[in-house]
C-alpha cells in the first residue's frame, strides 16, 4: 500500500524520524552521550521500511545496540518498550495524515483498473495497521478483492516481510498459487519476500532512488513509477521468466 498505491511513505518516514529522534535525544541526555539522529536514507530504508511496526522498532534498536523489553500492543504511546515506541510512531503517523490527507499514485490506480478490466484479481498485502483508514480516505478499497494487513497478520500469526507470508495469504485468498501471482513492492524487505515466496514476478518501484538495492534483493524488474511499464510488458516478463526457469 504505502509507496505503491498511496503516497504515504513520506508520512511514515517523518513519523519514524520524529519518534526515534525524540527517544534517542532523551536517551543520550540521560546517559551523557552524543545524540545520533535517525536518518531517512540509511536507517529508515534499512531497518523499518515495509516491516511490521514492532519488528521495525526492534531492528533499528538492535542496529544501535539498544535493548528494550517488548511490552504489549496495549502499551501507551511513548512508553519505553518496543510496543510503546511503535504505538507512538503510529499516533504521529495518524496525526500527519489527518493534517495533510492521503494521495494515491495515479499510475498505480490506472494499472489496477486495467488489470481488473481484463479479469485479473488484485489483492493488497501490507504491514500497515492503518489500511482501512488509508483506503477509506482515498476511496480505493473497492479496487482490491482481498486485503491482508497488519491487523490480520497479528490475528493469524503471519510473519512480516521479508518473509512472504502476507503475499502468500493474499494470493490464497484470491484462489491462486504464488507462482500465478506477481508482487509489486517499493521496500527492500518486500522484494525479498517476493523472491523468497517463489512468485511469478517481482516488480520493484524505486521512488527513493534505491533501484540497485531492489534489484540486488530480488526484483525481476525495477521502475521508478508504474507508468514506465504496461500490462503487456508484465505478461511478457512473466512468460520469459517461466521459460528461463524451465
Amino acid at each position: 500500500m504505502d509507496g505503491v498505491v498511496t503516497d504515504t511513505t513520506s508520512a511514515h518516514s517523518d513519523a519514524w524520524k520524529q519518534m526515534f529522534d525524540e527517544f534517542l535525544r532523551f536517551r543520550a541526555a540521560g546517559n551523557n552521550e552524543r545524540f545520533s539522529e535517525f536518518t531517512r536514507d540509511r536507517d529508515y530504508l534499512a531497518y523499518v521500511d515495509g516491516r511490521p511496526r514492532y519488528s521495525g522498532v526492534e531492528a533499528f534498536l538492535k542496529s544501535r545496540g539498544i535493548e528494550l523489553s517488548r511490552g504489549t500492543p496495549h502499551d501507551l504511546p511513548g512508553r519505553e518498550t518496543v510496543c510503546g515506541l511503535g504505538n507512538k510512531k503510529n499516533a504521529i503517523f495518524n496525526q500527519i495524515i489527518e493534517r495533510d490527507g492521503v494521495k494515491t499514485f495515479d499510475s498505480t490506480v490506472s494499472l489496477v483498473r486495467e488489470m481488473r478490466r481484463h479479469g485479473i484479481k488484485i489483492g493488497l498485502a501490507t504491514s500497515s495497521y492503518n489500511s482501512e483508514e488509508v483506503l477509506g480516505r482515498t476511496g480505493t478499497a473497492h479496487l482490491f478483492e482481498t486485503v491482508v494487513d497488519g491487523v490480520q497478520s497479528a490475528r493469524r500469526g503471519l510473519k512480516g516481510k521479508p518473509e512472504p507470508d502476507i503475499f502468500a495469504a493474499a494470493a490464497a485468498n484470491l484462489g491462486v498459487s504464488n507462482a500465478q501471482a506477481i508482487v509489486v513492492e517499493d521496500a527492500i524487505s518486500g522484494v525479498q519476500a517476493g523472491a523468497k515466496g517463489g512468485f511469478a514476478l517481482v516488480i520493484g518501484i524505486a521512488r527513493g532512488g534505491n533501484a540497485f538495492e531492489l534489484q540486488k534483493n530480488g526484483a525481476d524488474m525495477v521502475v521508478q513509477d508504474l507508468s514506465e511499464t504496461s500490462l503487456e510488458q508484465i505478461n511478457r516478463l512473466v512468460q520469459d521468466k517461466r521459460t528461463n526457469v524451465r
